[in-house]
């Protein structure tokens, strides 16, 4: 028996057995066996999410001896990866290849299976989350079969499965529409909360990528704009011991030593985070897309995340200023602001709607529950969907509420898996059962 915890220590499974497949005739051979045995399976991703989706009780899949690029049409920028791959792979194989994501997010641990399948997403007004570069998919599906599915081959299935929460099937293979390598420039710097929020709108409209954090109980915002530079344009990375210093040194030391101290010591949070907002630096750089894109993450956390209408921010903002303050428990970690364009995918977080993505942290340790239910009940004021891989208390008779098209999502999983091998607890609670 193997002993399964996600990254962040909020969930955890004892599989009765792990399949380790090499290709695709061995995934399709585990599932075969799992639903003979009338047992359940989970693909393992990472274990980079928060909640229990990947947890596995009964049988568990480990991908991680099927990664790497499967093949590559250069010219086209359509690149087929192998569903274990890491992110941080796939982005070391596209730069050899001189391709590139046009978006990611800020960690690269996930698996691209996993990454898409929870609606990983980065941030930009004009751009759609990592499942919207997808430009087929291949599965196994409950009985075995392997299918291949696009906007023109199996439609509703491409629909579903490009955010499909491992409820349809193991992917196997992911078709990515690249494009070639490209610099991004990167400015950070601490700018005041409110001159941020007032011009929020501008900022996200002018910049390819614009994101904020904001530290409870400080006036400061740490603002990200990343923009892309022409083709040759001359790379001006930081320096070696400038990136040491800034992303280890004070990012993940120096703000790990201060949350331990605010855990031990709770009426230490908020003048430790007033200091943090205080002692923000800038920083200028430009470098390759995916070293700007990614951000090492060393310290610990829980995290609750939920895109809104991108109209609603300022009033969801408001409220969740206000209620900070009158937590119990301080909050020890920043609040992440980003936005996405709306897209087609039925699950996905910015179906139909360009949306604003809000996510809360708390330092692990700390008591969170009051602060994630409280942001939970603001947000949900103004039909703010769930991270699929962040912490949340939703089911599915809400979540049908949010999703114009939940119910397609269930008629193609009636389709594909009727009994239900892929679900869990979790998938239970948020898609019904099968």
């Amino acid at each position: 028996m193997t002993r399964w915890t996600n990254w962040a220590g909020t969930a955890a499974a004892s599989p009765l057995r792990v399949h380790r497949p090499r290709d695709t005739a061995a995934i399709a051979e585990a599932i075969g066996r799992t639903a003979a045995d009338g047992r359940r399976l989970r693909p393992l991703g990472s274990g980079h999410s928060f909640t229990a989706i990947a947890a596995a009780n009964s049988d568990a899949m480990d991908l991680t001896g099927w990664t790497g690029i499967a093949s590559a049409d250069v010219a086209k920028g359509l690149v087929t990866v192998r569903s274990g791959t890491t992110l941080k792979q796939l982005n070391a194989e596209l730069d050899a290849l001189g391709l590139a994501m046009t978006n990611l997010g800020d960690i690269d641990a996930q698996t691209v299976a996993g990454a898409i399948s929870t609606g990983t997403h980065g941030t930009g007004a004009r751009l759609g989350g990592i499942a919207t570069q997808i430009a087929a998919l291949e599965l196994v599906l409950a009985d075995g079969t392997v299918v291949t599915c696009s906007a023109d081959e199996r439609p509703d299935l491409f629909a579903a499965a490009r955010v499909g929460l491992g409820a349809l099937g193991v992917i196997s293979t992911v078709t990515l529409q690249c494009e070639p390598s490209f610099l991004l420039s990167a400015q950070e710097r601490p700018e005041p909360l409110e001159q941020v929020l007032e011009g929020f709108d501008q900022f996200a409209d002018e910049n390819d990528h614009f994101e904020f954090y904001w530290f409870p109980y400080g006036k400061n915002a740490l603002v990200k704009r990343n923009n892309r530079l022409p083709a040759g344009s001359e790379h001006r990375p930081l320096s070696k011991l400038k990136e040491f210093v800034d992303y280890e040194i004070t990012e993940n030391v120096a703000f790990g030593g201060l949350c331990r101290l605010g855990r031990a010591v709770p009426k230490l949070v908020q003048p430790l985070g007033r200091f943090a907002s205080n002692i923000l630096s800038a920083r200028e750089y430009s470098d390759t897309s995916h070293r700007v894109f990614v951000t090492h993450r060393g310290v610990r956390f829980v995290e609750a995340e939920f895109a809104i209408p991108r109209e609603a921010l300022h009033d969801v903002f408001s409220e969740l200023r206000a209620f900070v303050p009158k937590l119990e428990n301080p909050v020890a970690f920043p609040v992440e602001v980003r936005v996405a364009a709306a897209d087609d995918i039925w699950l996905s977080t910015a179906n139909g709607r360009d949306s604003a993505y809000i996510a809360i942290h708390q330092f692990v340790g700390m008591p969170y529950r009051e602060y994630f239910a409280g942001f939970a009940s603001i947000v949900g004021e103004v039909g703010g969907r769930p991270h699929w891989g962040k912490m949340h208390d939703l089911d599915a008779a809400t979540l049908r509420s949010r999703y114009p098209r939940f119910d397609d999502f269930l008629r193609v999983r009636k389709e594909v898996d009727p009994a239900g091998i892929f679900t869990n607890t979790y998938l239970d609670r948020v898609l019904g059962t099968p």
